[in-house]
């Protein structure tokens, strides 16, 4: 099933993502590897056992494109003709190997663009950690603008 065409954004509506992920230290390592990240806090963990999180915290970086990864079935698989901006990132807690992360959007703003052709649809995106028994953890939120395809003519609705 491809993501949502612009039609089938409602602004206000929270689409809660299907796809999870644990993440393993070699998902970490690897990330850091392939974005040229050395910072010590992701890979050392004789140092990041000397800081106040006591070991190695996963790339905050990682964490987000998780989030993107996870929500893309459910808003702009195969619909988006491309990602505008990432805003306002924040992570308010630390993620750690073993922790397993769900995401949701939450649509806040669309508009058709000015020559109607396509639309922009503006989500809030929130990830978290799976904390079982307990109340999720949020790890990191950020707004998400994509530029999305309006439905090709003669396709019924969605």
């Amino acid at each position: 099933m491809p993501g949502r065409y612009y039609e089938e954004f409602a602004v206000g509506e929270t689409i809660e993502h299907a796809k999870r992920r644990t993440i393993s230290e070699a998902d970490n390592q690897r990330f850091c590897d392939m974005t040229m990240n050395q910072q010590p806090l992701h890979l050392d963990a004789d140092f990041a056992a000397e800081t106040q999180f006591g070991e190695r915290l996963v790339n905050g970086l990682y964490t987000m494109s998780l989030a993107v990864g996870v929500s893309i079935p459910e808003t702009t698989d195969g619909t988006i003709v491309a990602n505008l901006s990432y805003d306002a990132v924040e992570h308010p807690n630390p993620v750690f190997h073993g922790d397993t992360i769900r995401a949701r959007s939450t649509v806040t703003d669309k508009r058709e663009t000015s020559d109607g052709e396509r639309g922009v649809v503006t989500m809030h995106v929130e990830a978290f950690k799976v904390v079982e028994g307990d109340d999720d953890v949020l790890v990191c939120e950020f707004d998400r603008t994509v530029l999305s395809e309006k439905r090709p003519e003669g396709e019924g609705d969605g």
